[in-house]
């Protein structure tokens, strides 16, 4: 007698290339400013530096060339925290007491990527034909 399998038969990529994945999706057209606030003595202050890392990237800072991303070191023992401002109007803010990098992606992914209006490329028009009935 054998055991059913359960499960899947190849493993995950892990935690990188799950960030990657939301990386691609990232995009910043609905954001006029990014500021990152954390202490470098917080435990959770690594949290806020790779974000800014993954944030840095070319493919993320190409969605928006005119959004600066701001880092303000403080040293008031406070909380890490993103602040996003939009475009239209409010702003977001995440405190990264509990959160990860990967969460955070996916949340920006959920409130911000999501605003961004597809625009429609005109493609050629194209002539219908019209068959003629043949008598």
């Amino acid at each position: 007698m054998s055991i059913y399998f359960s499960g899947s038969f190849t493993r995950s990529g892990g935690v990188i290339s799950a960030i990657i994945k939301q990386l691609k999706l990232v995009n910043l057209k609905p954001v006029k400013r990014i500021k990152v606030k954390f202490d470098p003595f917080h435990p959770k202050a690594v949290v806020a530096r790779d974000f800014l890392f993954h944030l840095n990237a070319p493919r993320v800072q190409e969605t928006n060339l005119n959004c600066p991303i701001r880092a303000d070191v403080v040293c008031d023992h406070s909380e890490p925290e993103i602040q996003l401002d939009l475009v239209e109007s409010g702003s977001i803010k995440f405190l990264l007491n509990n959160l990860t990098v990967l969460e955070i992606l996916q949340q920006i992914n959920v409130h911000i990527s999501s605003k961004v209006k597809v625009e429609e490329v005109p493609g050629p028009e194209l002539k219908s034909t019209k068959t003629k009935h043949r008598r």
